[in-house]
């Protein structure tokens, strides 16, 4: 079988440039192959699902207004029913004397892109969040609005099913294996054996991304690393809580009328993830989360921990940013990889630009220069700094 446009990985990435493709007028045959339908172990259903204006570079800031933007015009795009249960709580990170004048910098950048992010010193948010503990802060960065939380798996239907409705063939498949010859990439190989030829091959494969990018022979500083996502219950309820990050890392959000935390995984020794563990690390909650929980928020002194999930997620060694767009040399092999955490919210934008670079040969809507594979092969970083 052959299709001029192959795409690896049927999550949200991938499935957002499929459908970019056909709205940008793409005619050709599209494969879009997923090996985990049901999504059970995705990255983007395991998600905290998620959406910030709080970034350090302009480039991710534009990337996730492209998606907010989405976001506020569902029903247009999608039909009357779309809801994703979109909540604009906002974000909060605070920092401490340490921290500040990266906050500083960060913010400046987010004004810049018109982001409705306030920088507030400890009194202040004390006064906004009276339930806030200001011990060891200096200030915090408070996204008043275009900033909160959503179902992801609400998200990826929505495309999978806006999908159907075009002429896309859905393959359930592992990728075992990828043809090149010299200077393009010519066929994908399924563990089903079939094999599919190929004019462009679209590498979306999330935490796979790098075993993927080798198979082309093609080296991708991404690679899988695990998160757990705890929840617990607590006899407060603030309804105005916002996405609170802690300056350790530790962050918080309710989540309806339970509350969901993570964040604790140590820098040092963070590895790839085992491809087959998805159990939740409880030794985390009780001994590094909970004590930060319960000086931040005093009232979290006294919670109860319900159940947890732990999924993996795309990590860029190199820089914990994307990795967007065609390889120097093999044209025909794209990239849509290592977002290092927030590939979700950034799913859509970067679905419209490769859109738009396949259709019309550059980007139209977002700018994804930036992104380029050649600072990889160059070990050039270009680094966000606020990656959560």
């Amino acid at each position: 079988m052959r299709y001029d446009v192959v795409i690896i990985g049927g999550a949200i990435v991938g499935s957002s440039i499929a459908y970019y493709l056909r709205e940008e007028g793409f005619s050709g045959s599209i494969a879009l192959v997923e090996r985990d339908p049901q999504f059970a172990h995705a990255a983007t259903t395991l998600s905290c699902a998620s959406i910030r204006q709080q970034f350090s570079i302009p480039e991710n800031i534009r990337l996730s207004q492209f998606t907010l933007k989405l976001f506020r015009r569902l029903t247009a795009e999608f039909g009357a029913d779309a809801d994703i249960g979109f909540r604009e709580g906002g974000y909060l990170i605070l920092a401490g004397e340490n921290g500040l004048p990266i906050l500083k910098a960060n913010h400046e950048a987010q004004i810049a892109e018109g982001a409705d992010i306030v920088l507030e010193d400890a009194d202040a948010l004390v006064r906004r969040f009276p339930w806030l503990s200001a011990e060891g802060i200096t200030a915090g960065a408070y996204g008043r609005s275009g900033e909160g939380w959503f179902d992801a798996h609400a998200m990826l239907m929505l495309f999978r099913k806006a999908l159907r409705e075009t002429n896309i063939d859905f393959v359930t498949a592992d990728v075992t294996g990828i043809e090149r010859q010299g200077d393009r990439v010519t066929s994908v190989n399924l563990d089903n054996g079939e094999r599919l030829e190929a004019g462009i091959v679209v590498n979306a494969a999330g935490p796979n991304a790098g075993k993927v990018s080798a198979m082309a022979g093609l080296v991708l500083p991404v690679e899988p690393r695990k998160r757990n996502v705890f929840i617990f219950e607590a006899r407060e309820k603030y309804a105005d809580m916002p996405l609170l990050v802690d300056p350790s890392g530790i962050y918080v959000r309710p989540e309806g009328s339970v509350y969901i935390t993570g964040g604790a995984e140590p820098q040092e020794g963070d590895g790839p993830a085992d491809p087959g563990d998805f159990e939740p690390d409880w030794p985390l909650f009780e001994e590094v989360i909970w004590p930060v929980l319960a000086t931040r928020i005093p009232a979290f002194e006294a919670i109860k921990p319900t159940r947890a999930w732990a999924g993996h997620y795309d990590y860029n060694t190199l820089d914990q940013n994307a990795v967007i767009g065609p390889h120097p040399q093999v044209r025909n092999f794209l990239f849509a990889n290592g977002f290092s955490g927030h590939g979700l919210q950034q799913a859509p934008a970067v679905g419209k630009a490769l859109a738009e670079l396949i259709v019309h040969g550059g980007y139209r809507t977002v700018d994804c220069a930036a992104f380029g594979y050649s600072r990889v092969a160059e070990g050039r970083a270009f680094r966000e700094l606020n990656v959560i």
